[in-house]
């Protein structure tokens, strides 16, 4: 088996996520998706409730290694802060439960994963339809985010560099 990495796309509304194995220059998804927040409840509860998510996320997947976005500095400063918030609980799920945590600029993981740091949302989710064999109709766009993420940390850690256009599958 290989490199199991479990991606994150955190929010505050939507948590998306993706789980990739990467070994020898091939890369599979194994899982993906977006679990909702409740936004009706007070933010403490709110963490709560996305710790818990990705901790059992992380009991369900066993991954070798948990990859994180990094937080994208808004205008809005409140947003940002909230943003890192949840981040930390996220990245603390993983640390309780002893998986190792990469963190990930959005620039970073675009030029990974597409070759160009300022591609757009839309051209993440094709990539990742095309890229992990996923329908375009089964992927929302968090849950192609986190696949992303997942499959930027795989390549940087396999031993593989960026250039996934050219590799085999």
């Amino acid at each position: 088996m290989g490199l199991l990495v479990l991606g994150i796309d955190p929010g505050t509304r939507l948590v998306g996520y993706g789980l990739v194995e990467v070994e020898k220059g091939k890369y599979r998804a194994i899982d993906y998706g977006f679990f909702r927040v409740d936004t009706k409840r007070a933010f403490p509860k709110r963490l709560k409730q996305i710790h818990e998510a990705i901790s059992d996320l992380i009991k369900k997947s066993q991954p070798d290694a948990l990859a994180v976005e990094e937080v994208y500095v808004s205008q809005n400063a409140k947003t940002t802060l909230r943003l890192g918030h949840a981040r930390g609980v996220i990245i603390l799920a993983a640390v309780e439960q002893g998986i190792p945590v990469a963190e990930y600029a959005p620039r970073e993981v675009k030029q990974a994963v597409l070759g160009r740091g300022g591609a757009t949302k839309d051209q993440v989710m094709w990539m990742m339809a095309r890229l992990l064999h996923i329908s375009m109709d089964d992927l929302q766009e968090d849950a192609a985010d986190g696949l992303a993420v997942a499959l930027c940390h795989g390549l940087r850690n396999s031993g593989y560099t960026a250039q996934i256009l050219n590799m085999k599958k």
